[in-house]
């Protein structure tokens, strides 16, 4: 069943949020290894030491690049891996990725028998039934748009607090559900979801629900998200 963990934003100026959540899954294991996707970026190089340093204590980080790495060499790093960590960056870059490189399909199984995923914005919407709730340009020209489909939501991160904001991403979000049926979670940064198997659960921080014909829904920490 999908285990997973979603944020907005991965921390406060670090990846605190990540490391908190990754830590039941690495700790007290000797050998315990992180399978680093960082695909939504181009530029992925720039927080390669940071990212290693924060896990460092805990567990081993393999970075999977889908542009040097054969399907095979990826495959054996996440199936080695305690957990997935997935990262920010442009959402369509990132579902190009993986759908080039074959490696959505294999992946996409092991999260639905259990295999951890800690990720924040991109990697979030990545967990949805399609990447369409993404406001990042679709600057690769992908065609492909179907996420890790591992949970009945999508995911809009980076929702705004002031009033002005918010009716511009609810107004946006409509366009969606005119042509799409699955409820939106508007995840604010600092917002962590849990999904263990059916049940998903907003830990903490401030979200809204958006289901399609209805008002949105602010949640309430600790609620369970029904559909």
């Amino acid at each position: 069943m999908p285990n997973l963990h979603l944020f907005s934003s991965p921390g406060k100026d670090d990846i605190r949020y990540i490391i908190e959540a990754s830590r039941p899954y690495l700790k007290d294991k000797d050998d315990a290894t992180v399978a680093y996707l960082p695909l939504a970026s181009l530029y992925a190089e720039r927080w390669q030491v940071d990212t290693e340093n924060s896990f460092k204590s805990l567990a081993r980080l393999e970075t999977i690049n889908a542009e040097t790495m054969s399907l095979t060499q990826m495959e054996d790093i996440i199936r080695r891996a305690s957990l997935v960590y997935i990262p920010g960056g442009n959402t369509f870059l990132l579902n190009h990725r993986l759908h080039v490189s074959r490696l959505m399909l294999f992946l996409r199984k092991k999260v639905q028998a259990g295999l951890p995923v800690v990720a924040f914005s991109a990697g979030a919407i990545l967990c949805g039934p399609n990447i369409l709730t993404s406001k990042d340009m679709n600057t690769v020209a992908t065609s492909t748009f179907e996420g890790l489909n591992v949970t009945p939501f999508n995911f809009s991160p980076h929702y705004p607090l002031d009033a002005y904001g918010q009716s511009v991403k609810d107004e946006w979000l409509a366009d969606y559900h005119f042509f799409h049926d699955n409820p939106v979670v508007m995840m604010s940064d600092g917002a962590y979801v849990k999904v263990i198997g059916k049940k998903t659960t907003l830990v903490r921080g401030e979200a809204w629900i958006l289901r399609k014909g209805q008002e949105k829904e602010k949640l309430e920490e600790h609620q369970l998200i029904t559909l």
